[in-house]
């Protein structure tokens, strides 16, 4: 879940909101102005019931806000990287990179989250005693006695043991001591997920039927995201361990067809693209050192009228925003890096600095979809703390390859499931 809107940084963490916390903002605030708060508070002006509202709608946000922000502060003490915090239509995503490392970590970062939710539940509380104790109007302490009982039931839901819910990750932490097996614990949490999501979907269609549509939609379509998630999930886990031990020399193309970057768009066109089957091109600079990254799609976006003028410096992606790793990186941890990306693409490196392969879509497709075929050792499966991060979010990779003929095709089941934590609310 990608951000619209930028807030800036908290603790070092890019935070943002996505356009459909919008529609979730508009159902608060129509739901509490003229709805809830008329009806327990009557006889004020319309007004008055907007602002409240607004202000409710307002602080609710920034009660997820805090929720997410306790999940990377707590990641980032244990070692983890976190991409960023982004609110939606149905909560908010703190998007970690990789994985904690043992049961006990697994538990804090997890465990945080709903106790930073009842922490606010009893501070709106006492906020709503405090304003009713100096006898101010009751629709002010109306509204934190609402913020309090939606903090604590947020908390309560997300404690549900069923990922990818914060209670999910209880759960695995749970069930990784027990067993000393963090993958099988994750399917196993991932699949009480994908029950509970059924659930909801048939309460859903229960209260749908019985009259009750707005809540049953919610229901359902809560219900439909722990579904999906919970799915992603488990596939995200069974390819991490799969492709635990394989080293980005294993997987990358090597030997990458590259340009200047004061060629032009027309010109890289005549040369390569309508010769080569390829997407991906590398540029290089008078010195040797990799200067950008062009790929397929950017050249398709500089109308035609402009490709004769266009340098292909000024369509690359910049260096500093491509992904780099060298041979004995593990593969894990380039995707990681790679999440955040838009082009999907990352070079390789030798000690040098000098460019000696990329890491394209259809060489992470290919390792997926031929990983069942290689030996099983050297590659030990994973247990416990040995568990390699998993793969950075997004669809699977797919396309044509980039460092030389187009080959391979979408990896099974079709996607590699996020990554990031994601608390439904």
């Amino acid at each position: 879940m990608r951000s619209s809107i930028s807030l800036g940084r908290v603790g070092g963490v890019p935070v943002g909101l996505n356009i459909s916390v919008v529609v979730i903002v508009v159902i608060l605030v129509v739901g509490l102005a003229f709805g809830r708060f008329p009806i327990a508070f009557p006889g004020l002006s319309t007004a008055a019931y907007v602002l409240a509202a607004v202000v409710s709608a307002l602080l609710f946000l920034a009660s997820l806000l805090a929720h997410e922000v306790a999940h990377a502060i707590v990641a980032k003490r244990h070692g983890l990287g976190v991409n960023g915090i982004t609110l939606w239509l149905l909560g908010g995503v703190a998007e970690l990179r990789g994985e904690p490392r043992s049961p006990g970590a697994d538990l804090k970062i997890a465990g945080v989250g709903p106790l930073t939710s009842v922490v606010l539940g009893g501070l709106f509380a006492l906020v709503a005693w405090g304003v009713s104790a100096i006898a101010a109007p009751p629709l002010i302490s109306g509204m934190f006695a609402y913020l309090a009982v939606v903090n604590v039931l947020l908390a309560v839901f997300n404690l549900v043991p069923a990922a990818p819910l914060d209670g999910g990750r209880v759960l695995r932490a749970f069930l990784w001591a027990r067993w000393h097996d963090r993958m099988r614990a994750a399917v196993a949490a991932a699949r009480a997920g994908r029950v509970f999501g059924y659930v909801l979907i048939a309460l859903g269609f229960l209260n749908l039927v019985s009259g009750l549509g707005l809540q049953g939609f919610w229901l359902a379509l809560i219900g439909l995201f722990l579904v999906n998630a919970a799915t992603a999930e488990e596939q995200q886990t069974q390819i991490d361990a799969a492709l635990h031990g394989i080293t980005v020399g294993e997987v990358m193309s090597r030997d990458p067809v590259v340009a200047h970057p004061d060629e032009t768009v027309a010109g890289l066109i005549d040369r390569l693209v309508l010769r080569r089957h390829l997407s991906t091109y590398p540029l290089l600079g008078d010195d040797g050192r990799f200067a950008g990254l062009v790929t397929l799609g950017r050249v398709r976006r500089v109308p035609p009228d402009d490709r004769a003028i266009t340098r292909l410096r000024d369509i690359a992606c910049p260096p500093s925003d491509v992904p780099t790793a060298h041979p004995g990186d593990q593969l894990t941890e380039l995707l990681q890096r790679m999440s955040g990306d838009a082009d999907g693409r990352a070079v390789v490196l030798d000690d040098a600095g000098r460019l000696i392969g990329l890491v394209t879509p259809t060489d992470i497709s290919r390792i997926i979809q031929t990983v069942d075929l290689r030996a099983r050792e050297p590659y030990r499966t994973p247990r416990g703390a040995d568990l390699a991060p998993p793969p950075p979010a997004g669809r699977t990779p797919g396309g044509p390859d980039s460092g030389g003929p187009a080959s391979g095709g979408p990896a099974p089941g079709g996607t590699v499931p996020p990554s990031g934590r994601r608390d439904a609310a």
